[in-house]
């Protein structure tokens, strides 16, 4: 009874949603094709989907708290009596969705665009009024709105709406351009916004909503439209001529994801995980303001010929605030299969007085060419035919030892991280993946083979995910080599794609577990010993995903053991520990996570002109200080200012720059190796069977 009386409120309420909307902009209404894909997306989680979630009252209370804050995630477009609107709806939307019924998701997408109509429309008009902006007054801009109470008064949302046009100006002076430029520049920014909104369709509607519900089950799942599916695919195969990085939305900016490995943008060494893309512009063109644009759009703009410049205005995410940006240049290009292929290369290691050789192999990604592979070609290029040639190249170097480099390998093949495994161990599993159902499959190496069986590290970092972490945790669980690094991504599970009959749906539909029972996910894998972490595990990371699966474990499976670290670990740590206490590098690392550390609880921005500089004159000063105390440590010669650091980057075979801090770590993981070589007291490790 109760829940037929919530029914009719609700469609009872439906009308004044859609009657609000000014004239201004099309209303919009599913399409038969809509109704039909959501019961397809909810038939195709149901039975495929690793985390079973009930369509109930309770995802029906979360899924409208996630609709609400992906439309409106700064709170500064909805009204209080807004979301007292839409209360109607909380328990609602499920009963609508399973029907197929999506009239309460366009309803309050309409309400939304009459709002950002309002505020586009108000701030337009308040930049062309003469009246000038008093940027001597004390006040500031708050910058993280997401837990702030909704606004209650038209009051209210023009003195927040008239403080953030304050902030895109003094943005857009710091970065060079006149009072009247920046106007000008925000005026035609906000029309193109206008001017978008008109265009979206009904489409747009449903795959943003149908998102929100598929990320109800977690991040990695998602609905993409039949137009957004060719993009998936071009992605999918890297045949796209573009920069060689993934982008999402993030409230008004597009954020960079991660860089593919070898691309055009990693290359230049100036893009990293976490910078905001702010404007896009060709070779000899303007560059082209961005901010509030559809990520589609902004690829397209990205994408062109190759061999063609795009020019990227970024914020990059260690900027202590939006005002900090540059504008960098990238030629475009494919990235070819070669071009992540793992390469070798000699790292001279002074330790104990003694000078040694070790061998690092830099493995970039997971990578097969499975179309050679399928022709029967006997030479068929993969990850590990080319890390065991590699091992019998730097063998006949006589290394002392070898590093396996997995910094910023985002993953790939799983067949390949499988097989690489089996180059460091006689035989047994390798990783365990659960299904939907519960059954448990395990992967292992059967060929007794080893290509090399002497003292091993393994360097990972954060952004070392999915296939790398199997890896990773496959040698640390055998105690065949050590682990250094950073605590890895945490990217646990596997994706499968499924056709619908509009689009296609990427769910989630099993989960990795290492071969000690523990779950890759969410947790990723614990270096045996850490170095100081300089990425923001808040913001990338499988843990910094909203809804992620947790970690968890299923039973052991039956493995021998190598005689690894186990005994001598804590010993492996204090001598890394009581080295690195006053390296200059690592000194220079753990500054700046301090100093990031800082600057990210301060979220507040100054509309102070005079403040708003010597905030950013102080960040670029301490930056340069910070940078000068490490090179006056190593007797290198200081810099006047941060852009002296570009022309002294060096370059490896593949253009990829060599930093300091990353030359900084090889050293102190090679150290590393040689101390576990003396605490063993042998070179070749020995196997015990269970």
């Amino acid at each position: 009874m109760l829940k037929g009386l919530r029914n009719s409120l609700a469609l009872c309420l439906l009308t004044p949603l859609v009657a609000l909307a000014t004239a201004d902009i099309q209303q919009l209404h599913p399409e038969a094709v809509h109704q039909q894909t959501m019961k397809d997306i909810i038939s195709s989680l149901n039975i495929g989907h690793y985390n079973k979630i009930n369509v109930d009252d309770t995802l029906s209370s979360g899924l409208l708290d996630k609709y609400l804050s992906e439309l409106d995630s700064s709170r500064s477009y909805f009204f209080q009596k807004d979301i007292n609107d839409f209360e109607a709806y909380r328990y609602e939307i499920d009963d609508s969705i399973l029907a197929g019924n999506l009239d309460s998701a366009f309803a309050i997408y309409n309400r939304q665009q009459e709002r950002v109509v309002e505020r586009l429309s108000w701030t337009i008009d308040r930049l062309k009024d003469p009246t000038p902006f008093n940027f001597e007054l004390n006040e500031t801009l708050d910058t993280d709105r997401e837990n702030d109470q909704w606004i209650a008064s038209l009051e209210e949302m023009n003195n927040l709406w008239r403080k953030r046009i304050k902030s895109a100006i003094l943005n857009l002076m710091l970065a060079d351009k006149s009072e009247q430029e920046a106007k000008a520049t925000l005026i035609k920014r906000y029309s193109n916004q206008l001017k978008r909104l008109k265009q979206n369709k009904s489409e747009d509607v449903f795959q943003r909503f149908a998102n929100v519900f598929t990320k109800y089950f977690d991040p990695h799942t998602s609905y993409f439209s039949p137009r957004n599916s060719e993009n998936f695919k071009i992605n999918m195969s890297l045949s796209l001529e573009g920069i060689g990085a993934v982008l999402q939305s993030e409230n008004e900016f597009t954020k960079i994801v991660r860089l593919v490995p070898a691309g055009p943008a990693d290359k230049t060494g100036q893009l990293k995980p976490a910078d905001l893309i702010v404007g896009v512009g060709q070779e000899n063109g303007e560059i082209e303001d961005v901010v509030g644009w559809r990520l589609d759009d902004v690829v397209d703009l990205i994408r062109g010929p190759k061999g063609s410049i795009v020019r990227l205005e970024i914020i990059p995410s260690d900027s202590e605030d939006t005002a900090g940006r540059k504008t960098i240049s990238i030629k475009r290009n494919t990235v070819a299969l070669e071009e992540q292929a793992a390469q070798k290369r000699i790292l001279e290691v002074k330790h104990n007085n003694k000078d040694y050789k070790l061998g690092v192999i830099d493995i970039p990604a997971f990578y097969i060419d499975f179309a050679a592979l399928q022709r029967g070609e006997k030479n068929y290029k993969s990850t590990t035919r080319d890390v065991e040639k590699l091992i019998t190249e730097l063998q006949a170097e006589a290394v002392d030892g070898l590093i396996i480099d997995l910094r910023n390998n985002g993953g790939g093949s799983l067949r390949e991280a499988n097989e690489l495994v089996g180059l460091f161990i006689d035989r047994g599993p390798t990783v365990q993946i659960r299904d939907p159902n519960g059954r448990v499959d395990i992967l292992g190496d059967f060929n007794p083979k080893i290509a090399y069986n002497g003292p091993l590290a393994v360097v990972v970092n954060r952004l070392s995910a999915s296939a790398s972490e199997i890896f990773a945790g496959a040698i640390q669980d055998y105690q065949r080599g050590v682990i250094v690094g950073n605590q890895t991504f945490g990217k646990g599970t596997v994706q499968t794609l499924q056709a619908l009959g509009h689009g296609q749906l990427k769910l989630t539909h099993a989960k990795f577990y290492r071969i000690s029972g523990e779950s890759t996910q969410h947790k990723g894998v614990v270096p045996d010993i850490s170095f100081p972490e300089v990425y923001d595990t808040t913001e990338i990371g499988e843990s910094a995903l909203d809804g992620a699966l947790p970690w968890d474990q299923v039973k052991e499976a039956r493995h021998g053991f190598y005689k690894g670290i186990a005994s001598f670990k804590d010993e492996l740590n204090k001598r890394h520990t009581l080295r690195t206490s006053n390296q200059p590098d690592f000194n220079f690392l753990r500054e700046q996570i301090v100093r990031q550390s800082e600057a990210k609880k301060d979220d507040s921005f100054p509309l102070n002109e005079i403040k708003l500089l010597a905030k950013r004159d102080q960040a670029d000063k301490w930056q340069v200080d910070a940078e000068n105390r490490r090179r006056l440590a190593k007797g290198q010669q200081p810099i006047s200012k941060l852009a002296d650091l570009e022309a002294l980057l060096k370059k490896d075979d593949k253009g990829r720059p060599i930093t300091a801090g990353s030359e900084a770590i090889l050293q102190e993981s090679g150290k590393i190796l040689l101390d576990m070589v003396d605490l063993t007291k042998q070179l070749i490790t020995t196997y015990n069977p269970q």
